[in-house]
């Protein structure tokens, strides 16, 4: 079956799992999607994980321009095939929260050189929705690194500042979004182990006073019981 075949069996699948309610509620942070059935995260999830895993067929389908297809493509795709010579082509079509978040879930955090994806895309010149999606995939890794704590508030503050600057709604909200993809984060490595906790609560101590800066703050202090 070539992909197209394939590609129209699945999205008919996908259309009979619509619902509009859904669709039109939904507002992602970021780029909207061209089409959007509205299916559910938990049904897209089980009629994604049915097909056979395929690189090839996962990367046709993360081109279209429907949000059901691209966020399937994360579960088909197989991870050991995204190598840093691939990078590129997944960061490109991350360009909305929840995009981010099936890509960290499925995906992203068990590439086989997760750490260096995380050190890329949580650089200074890249979008915010890859910083976001390495943040949230990071928090999924088997081993996360209490040395991506420095990086995590590195990012967290860049963004917060260019909210404040801008005190336009999109980059306040790209912020806020940032902050919940570090909270997750910090709060995984602190349950490592006692060290890793100490070494986080450290850190927050740094802090700044922005809006975003403080929703991690405040999130962390009941989060970490300190």
């Amino acid at each position: 079956m070539d992909h197209t075949t394939r590609m129209t069996a699945l999205l008919g699948a996908m259309r009979r799992e619509r619902n509009g309610a859904v669709a039109d509620a939904m507002r992602p942070v970021g780029t909207p999607y061209g089409l959007n059935y509205g299916v559910s995260l938990p049904t897209l999830r089980m009629l994604a994980r049915a097909e056979t895993p395929d690189y090839e067929f996962a990367k046709y389908l993360a081109l279209q321009d429907v949000r059901e297809l691209r966020l399937a493509a994360y579960h088909i795709a197989e991870p050991e095939r995204l190598t840093e010579a691939e990078f590129a082509f997944w960061g490109k079509g991350i360009v909305n929260n929840e995009l981010a978040e099936e890509a960290a879930f499925a995906l992203l955090h068990r590439v086989p050189d997760f750490p260096k994806l995380f050190g890329m895309w949580t650089a200074p010149e890249m979008p915010w929705s890859l910083s976001y999606a390495a943040l949230m995939a990071a928090s999924r890794f088997s081993d996360p690194d209490p040395a991506w704590i420095g990086r995590t508030f590195e990012t967290l503050h860049r963004t917060a500042s260019r909210a404040e600057e801008s005190d336009a709604a999109p980059a306040a909200e790209q912020a806020l979004t940032i902050a919940r993809g570090a909270v997750a984060l910090l709060v995984r490595i602190a349950s490592r182990n006692e060290e890793s906790r100490q070494a986080v609560l450290r850190a927050v101590g740094s802090l700044g006073r922005l809006r975003a800066e403080d929703y991690v703050h405040e999130e962390l202090a009941w989060q970490l019981d300190s």
